[in-house]
């Protein structure tokens, strides 16, 4: 039953909006052929029509929360207008009426309760204002009951007589009509001029009923006559239009904004009406409440102006702000760091720029999660921007890359730059974090930002490149111990294939860089084997196949065991893959051709050679010539053809070699 409940509300919603609009059409049609007085039954059908608009609004379907005071309000103006027509019908119409009556109270007391229900229905519609909006609706409010006041105020007051009271009561209406007026349009600027179906029919229901209403007053002024017209639907119809609003769908404007042309355009517009009212006056006699309600319309629209010029100013001032700082950290960016840099350049006052790059924040991020890094990076800007807040300014530039600009100069250059960098260190349960860092003087080192940022750049991988040799000599060789220790014979096995491996890496032109992590891989390409049983190991016959699971698993348990240490990382993927072959028959991985990475295929041959031309438990070894003709054999498939080619060329250059020192020494 739940499922059909909307397709039920829109069918009633559909048979009350017709059963209105049938009865107003049938009124229409008898009133526009009745030319009688209003003692006719067409007058009850008025009165019907009124009273079951105001029925039908207050039992629409609430709304929940903030709008059902509005939607109560609005039932009441409803009330009260059906309640004076009521009053009029019952004992004033054919008699002679004299101004105030009962009926004008009822009427009059209407105007206030709809302007309480509209806005209380604006205030639960719309979750957010601009702060402008409330200026636009307060000069279109200005500027529409000026005009207003304009076109009705002197006829009325012209043709206004009798006591006191009955005045006051004629030019009662032509305000509240002007006000309502100006309301409709206010609540079209706050809506940021945007309707729906309910706002559709709440302000055409108000517009009807102020315009009906200041047509009848403005013929009453000019002794037209008021026989049966148009107009006398128009109270009807704005009953009708009013009850309707409550039975629409709800809906929500959310967060409304002033842009575009309307910031400029509606503003503008509202402006010259009212000064054209004012020009107006300079020739033709206006009453007082036009000319002062023009005249604040005009100041209204001069505060919206400076208002929205303060805006963008503001605007501009945060976009500028906000586009030379980190969002992250809130320190200076990139460009900040180039504009200030240059600016410093220029003036040519002694500084220093210190680059720090953290060191272990990849590893952090990738066990506690980006939000935990991000968080570590902020905090990390605080403590760096709190050690050098006194002589300089931080700036992040990128990932994990932060940079200091500050006024220092002589000896005091290296304790400042050493205090920053300490200031960067973590250490916690998992994790550690320091920065390397690289440092420039200021103008007599660089004397351009690019020149700078090139020499501290360099100085900082400098510094980092040997902090992380530094980090993996010694993982290197406290993993070279326990191998050792447990089997003595590989210390000549592994440094004989590292030293091979340096060689073939330099005949293949690789650089130093590559060489170091190639000599580490090299002697650490057998670390995972102190996984595996001594018995399978050192097992003079062959290997079962349960055996052989135990040895392929060897090349991946070494690198879990390098890749703990971070400084042996890069080396951790070239020991993983050294035991694959170039046919795609090797493993882990069963990685085959340009896929292995090179590092891999140089390891994995040279140590070939060197086991083939050692002693093993299960064969003796064999020469170096058989070495290489076995080579040969297994180029492209097991082995590299070009790694292969390097190796014997080393291999003979150093047999060359090993002649000429022995025909020179002997």
């Amino acid at each position: 039953m739940q499922m059909w409940r909307p397709f039920f509300d829109q069918v009633r919603r559909g048979g009350v909006l017709l059963a209105l609009s049938s009865l107003f059409a049938l009124y229409l049609v008898l009133r526009l052929a009745d030319a009688g007085d209003q003692s006719t039954p067409v007058r009850w059908l008025y009165n019907l029509l009124l009273v079951g608009s105001a029925f039908v609004c207050l039992k629409a379907p609430m709304r929940a929360g903030r709008e059902r005071a509005a939607w109560r309000c609005l039932g009441a103006t409803l009330l009260l207008w059906a309640a004076g027509d009521l009053y009029y019908t019952l004992f004033l119409v054919g008699g002679a009426v004299s101004p105030p009556t009962v009926t004008d109270w009822f009427w009059l007391a209407s105007y206030p309760v709809l302007y309480v229900s509209i806005g209380l229905l604006v205030r639960a519609r719309t979750v957010q204002f601009e702060r402008s909006l409330f200026l636009d609706a307060a000069l279109a409010a200005l500027a529409v009951a000026a005009f207003g006041g304009a076109v009705l105020f002197g006829p009325v007051v012209d043709s206004t007589g009798g006591s006191p009271l009955t005045a006051a009561m004629n030019l009662a209406y032509p305000l509240a009509d002007a006000l309502l007026l100006g309301l409709v349009v206010a609540v079209l600027a706050l809506s940021g001029w945007r309707l729906d179906r309910t706002w559709a029919c709440i302000l055409g229901g108000t517009a009807v009923l102020a315009l009906a209403d200041a047509a009848s007053l403005y013929q009453s002024a000019i002794a037209s006559s008021t026989a049966t017209t148009i107009l006398d639907a128009g109270w009807p119809l704005a009953m009708v239009l009013l009850a309707a609003a409550a039975w629409q769908p709800p809906s929500q404007l959310g967060a409304v904004r002033a842009e575009g042309g309307r910031l400029l355009v509606l503003p503008a517009v509202f402006g010259a009406i009212s000064l054209s009212i004012l020009v107006y006056g300079q020739f033709e006699r206006l009453n007082t409440p036009a000319v002062v309600l023009a005249a604040t319309s005009l100041l209204a629209v001069i505060a919206r102006m400076a208002f929205t010029f303060r805006e963008k100013v503001e605007l501009l001032r945060r976009t500028r702000i906000e586009s030379l700082t980190d969002a992250l950290t809130s320190v200076g960016n990139r460009r900040k760091l180039m504009l200030d840099l240059d600016a410093r350049l220029q003036s040519a006052e002694p500084a220093v720029l210190m680059l720090l790059d953290l060191d272990g924040f990849k590893a952090y991020n990738d066990t506690f999660g980006h939000p935990a890094g991000d968080a570590l990076l902020a905090r990390i800007a605080d403590k760096l921007t709190g050690a050098v807040a006194r002589e300089g300014e931080v700036y992040r530039i990128g990932g994990d890359e932060f940079c200091v600009l500050a006024s220092v100069e002589g000896t005091r250059r290296e304790s400042f730059a050493a205090a920053a960098a300490a200031s960067l260190e973590e250490q916690g349960e998992g994790f550690r974090i320091s920065a390397a860092y690289g440092v420039v003087a200021l103008p007599e080192e660089a004397a351009s930002v690019s020149e700078a940022l090139r020499i501290v750049d360099g100085r900082m991988y400098d510094e980092k490149d040997g902090r992380r040799a530094s980090a993996g000599r010694q993982s290197r060789d406290v993993l070279l111990r326990v191998l050792y220790e447990r089997d003595s014979r590989l210390q000549g096995h592994l440094s004989g294939v590292a030293e091979l491996v340096r060689a073939v890496g330099v005949e293949l032109g690789l650089p130093d860089g590559e060489l170091e992590d190639l000599a580490l891989a090299a002697e650490l390409h057998e670390v995972g084997k102190l996984a595996i049983p001594d018995s399978i190991l050192r097992k003079p016959g062959a290997l079962t196949d349960e055996e052989w699971l135990f040895v392929r698993r060897h090349p991946l348990i070494g690198e879990r065991i390098l890749s703990s240490a971070p400084a042996l990382a890069r080396v951790s993927k070239i020991v993983r893959s050294t035991h694959e072959r170039i046919d795609g028959n090797g493993y882990p991985d069963q990685l085959a051709g340009g896929a292995i990475p090179l590092g891999a295929r140089i390891v994995g041959t040279c140590a070939a050679f060197v086991a083939i031309t050692s002693d093993l438990p299960y064969r003796a070894a064999r020469t170096e010539d058989e070495a290489v003709e076995e080579l040969r054999r297994c180029a492209g498939t097991q082995f590299d053809a070009d790694v292969v080619e390097a190796l014997i060329a080393v291999r003979a250059e150093h047999t060359v070699d090993a002649a000429v020192l022995a025909e020179a020494t002997g």
